[in-house]
């Protein structure tokens, strides 16, 4: 059975043994598959008909065309609902904000096998959907990262989960410089499961659609891996050499004094690996607030439960959307594309502690996701 909408289709390929592989595509190629508040709305429909049904082993998702799995959010639809209410409440973007973290957080928690093919680009929104699946595929195309910091906006989507995750200081490094990784830094990063060549995408389909699956849970995470384990074996010799481990040392010297701190040593530093180059060059062009917000953002929550930091993350979302930073930065990379945004402060030290304070205090009487 198929079901067509504009942005997403879902379909359900009956496999030999009777339940179905439940499969979504992203299927909005002309923006990368950008996330709207539609898409995300019909998913989380979806996802829970499907966890409740038993007739449906696992969810496979992926991205239409060979570009992405997802680019992310769609920003100009969350900068038009930023600017048509300035000050809040934004209505468009604070709904897309609480729907896209419950269909996250219903993936991270889902009770069946959740495989996320991340082939091409997958940042922002995307990552928030790759970084939930149970076993997450990378390929030789795969481009991640958290590139906010250019927008004035921050890593969510979990990254305040899954960023404080990662080896040593790495997280924290990725997202404040918005620098973008491959197939070997995600398993690096502990961020995959397997490498496998996109070009095997059709047959690992097929394979899962042949699996003799379980009614235990467990059993059928075990047949994936089984499943997956021979189009790894395959694809071995085709994994891209990585840049973040090469990196790591560089990265925890420059990452171990207090926020601002690190903030002005990764943005100061004359270093010979041009990846930390680059990555040092997008932060110095990037949002001193989203600079000050990011470090703010992951240290608060640093050991929180998945959940309390989806809880975090819409209090923050909700407070930036409101404020002009945001639209400025997508106004200047997306709208007028002039790439000079005019940053409210010339460097992260001006922005005012009391600021900061101002975007992490609740902007409602109770916080959306409280149900979660």
């Amino acid at each position: 059975m198929t079901e067509l909408f504009e942005e997403v289709v879902f379909e359900e390929r009956r496999s030999a043994s009777g339940p179905a592989v439940g499969v979504i595509t992203l299927s909005v190629e002309k923006t990368l598959n950008s996330l709207t508040l539609n898409m995300v709305e019909l998913m989380l429909a979806k996802l829970r008909e499907w966890r409740e049904r038993s007739d449906i082993a696992c969810v496979f998702i992926h991205g239409a065309g060979q570009k992405a799995l997802c680019a992310g959010g769609d920003v100009q639809a969350l900068y038009k609902s930023s600017i048509s209410q300035p000050g809040g409440p934004c209505e468009y973007a604070e709904a897309f904000f609480e729907q896209e973290y419950r269909v996250d957080y219903l993936l991270h928690k889902f009770d069946k096998p959740v495989i996320v093919w991340g082939h091409g680009i997958v940042m922002g929104g995307g990552m928030g959907v790759f970084a939930a699946g149970s076993y997450r595929v990378v390929t030789e195309k795969t481009r991640l990262a958290m590139p906010e910091i250019t927008i004035g906006l921050y890593p969510d989507v979990g990254g305040s989960y899954f960023l404080n995750r990662m080896p040593d200081n790495t997280g924290l490094f990725l997202a404040l410089t918005g620098a973008s990784f491959n197939a070997a830094d995600a398993l690096y990063l502990g961020l995959a499961e397997g490498f496998i060549e996109h070009q095997y995408a059709g047959e690992v389909l097929n394979a899962l659609t042949n699996v003799a699956w379980s009614t235990g849970v467990g059993d059928n995470q075990e047949r994936v891996f089984e499943v997956m384990a021979e189009f790894v074996a395959r694809s071995k010799e085709a994994l891209p050499a990585g840049n973040v481990e090469a990196a790591a040392a560089e990265i925890n010297a420059l990452c171990s004094d207090d926020d601002l701190d690190t903030i002005n040593n990764i943005i100061a530093v004359q270093s010979e690996n041009p990846w930390i180059q680059k990555a040092s060059a997008t932060l110095a062009s990037g949002s001193p607030l989203s600079a000050r917000l990011i470090a703010e953002q992951l240290r608060r929550c640093k050991g929180l439960s998945l959940k309390a930091a989806f809880q975090a993350e819409v209090l923050l979302s909700t407070s930036i959307i409101r404020h002009s930073e945001f639209a400025e930065g997508v106004r200047a990379l997306l709208i007028d594309k002039d790439k000079s945004p005019k940053w409210q402060h010339s460097s992260p030290a001006e922005v005012p502690d009391s600021l900061i304070e101002q975007h992490f205090a609740a902007p409602w009487a109770e916080n959306p996701l409280n149900d979660l």
